[in-house]
């Protein structure tokens, strides 16, 4: 067990004849009992201080585990945000892509049906044609023929 200042306050030294001056001593423990509960106080304080170090420690050891949870979830959030960020650029392109094709066939739809139109067209424009050239030949052959001659009075020279 550690000498506390009232240990060494009450502390009686036998007297022998050739002993030490008692005034000396006596001063001497005073000092020692002065500079021993200074060194109690500030080992108290350094205890205190301690202990409070250690709260200080145990609160940044919450922290920077808090903190590192908080960074974990931030990346993990950051993570969740770019697979949904892909997956929506997926499905906008695979969008795209539909309407892309959609549009490609509705082109080529009306394409051939502009195609199947165009040679109804040409095929009605032959028949218009030859319907007109039909026509025109029949008009000729008949303004050539010897009725007209007879009709208008003149007779053919030939």
């Amino acid at each position: 067990m550690p000498l506390t200042p009232l240990d060494i306050h009450n502390k009686e030294f036998k007297r022998t004849m050739r002993g030490y001056n008692e005034d000396e001593v006596n001063d001497f423990l005073d000092r020692v009992i002065k500079d021993y509960e200074a060194l109690i106080r500030q080992n108290k304080e350094l205890d205190e201080r301690c202990s409070q170090m250690e709260d200080q420690v145990k609160q940044f050891r919450l922290m920077e585990d808090s903190l590192g949870k908080s960074i974990m979830l931030a990346q993990e959030t950051a993570e969740e945000l770019k697979q949904n960020a892909r997956k929506e650029a997926q499905l906008v392109i695979r969008e795209a892509e539909k309407n892309a094709d959609r549009i490609v066939q509705d082109a080529l739809n009306k394409a051939r049906k502009t195609a199947l139109e165009l040679d109804e067209v040409r095929k009605q424009a032959a028949v218009f044609r030859a319907r007109f050239r039909s026509l025109l030949q029949a008009q000729s052959e008949m303004l050539e023929a010897s009725e007209w001659d007879h009709l208008t009075g003149h007779e053919s020279s030939e």
